[in-house]
């Protein structure tokens, strides 16, 4: 991540213009577009020519129900990866918190859809403000169309995403915070977006049903399924902290996981993925006790750090692999089977974070 990432794929990727230096949150690497009922940003206006179709109507609704879940996945990452920033050493960058999109960040259909329904046009238009980021403390909405970056236009089009970057880039790479003009209701407005630090690991939604979640060393991609089983945002963030670990203790590559996990998150990041990878275990080694320990226990500070509860960590993981066994062979628990010790290790780390914080020393393992 030591250069410009422009990630635009062709079904349903976001606006991560990850520049190290400063640049969109990489950790807001999927966002769907503005939620239905919102006003159309000026000159948008989707064409009358032609009816909308029932295939373009289900198509916005896919996109729709996408980008509310990439929401929550948001909102539950943004204090794992601005409070952790500290222990994130190698993987910690300079990131600004928000992501964009125009019409073309989709295709075929979708794109029609996102155009003709949703209302997305040729204008980068922010689609997600981390919370607790440089953009949020900026006043960055979502909704805003972006039309200059120091002065310099942000072109509209097929290749906005990348212009955009490279607009970017030697500016972040100059000063502390980005001069940013946008419009809002049909006004014009300057904004400062200053610098955030932060873990620059990008969180991305699966688009499958089964309950698990994968860290390939950059990225962190929770399922649609995992997503469905947890309760609340808490047990949402148990599962974050925990596939967040195993990226900040480099396991993927220490296992030899990592391009196997990675064309999982590549495949999964599709509207329509292909799930004959996720039949049996899908090539993913299990993950060894130790490994599986030590990451659990990292999981305690770093949840800790972001002031989420840790009352019921251990009990979360218990309840979900007695609901999840490790029979399910493309499940969480068939990848990380070792909950004996992952229960020890939660039980330990809790004790050693009351202990700290009631001695007033730094949540640090």
């Amino acid at each position: 991540m030591s250069r410009i990432r422009i990630h635009l794929r062709p079904y349903f990727r976001s606006a991560a213009l990850g520049i190290a230096a400063a640049a969109l949150l990489s950790a807001c690497a999927s966002q769907g577009p503005v939620q239905p009922g919102q006003q159309l940003p000026p000159g948008q206006t989707a064409p009358q020519t032609a009816p909308v179709t029932p295939e373009m109507t289900a198509a916005a609704e896919t996109l729709t129900q996408m980008a509310a879940l990439h929401d929550r996945l948001y909102k539950v990452a943004a204090p794992l990866l601005i409070d952790n920033a500290e222990l994130c050493t190698r993987h910690a960058r300079n990131l600004l918190g928000f992501t964009a999109k125009n019409r073309y960040s989709y295709s075929g259909q979708y794109n029609e859809a996102a155009y003709r329904v949703l209302g997305m046009g040729e204008v980068l238009q922010v689609t997600n403000v981390l919370v607790g980021s440089g953009a949020a403390k900026a006043g960055l909405r979502q909704g805003d169309l972006l039309l200059a970056a120091g002065a310099k236009p942000l072109p509209p089009g097929p290749d906005a995403l990348k212009q955009a970057g490279a607009i970017f880039s030697p500016i972040v790479a100059k000063q502390a915070a980005l001069p940013l003009t946008v419009e809002r209701d049909g006004q014009q407005r300057s904004l400062s977006v200053p610098v955030t630090r932060a873990c620059g690991y990008s969180i991305e939604l699966g688009n499958a049903d089964n309950v698990n979640a994968y860290a390939d060393g950059q990225r962190i991609l929770v399922t649609r399924g995992m997503m469905g089983v947890t309760e609340n945002d808490t047990e949402l963030a148990y599962v974050l902290a925990h596939t967040m670990a195993h990226n900040m203790l480099g396991h993927a590559a220490s296992q030899r996981n990592a391009g196997t996990i990675g064309s999982i998150i590549d495949n999964l990041n599709s509207i329509v993925p292909d799930t004959s990878m996720l039949i049996g275990s899908g090539g993913i080694k299990a993950m060894p006790a130790g490994l599986d320990a030590g990451a659990e226990r990292l999981a305690v500070y770093l949840l800790a750090r972001a002031d989420y509860r840790l009352d019921g960590l251990a009990a979360f993981w218990k309840r979900f692999a007695a609901a999840h066994p490790a029979t399910v062979l493309n499940g969480h628990t068939a990848n990380h089977p070792a909950l004996a010790q992952r229960l020890g290790a939660i039980d330990k780390a809790v004790a050693e974070v009351k202990a700290k914080k009631s001695d007033r020393k730094p949540l640090v393992p």
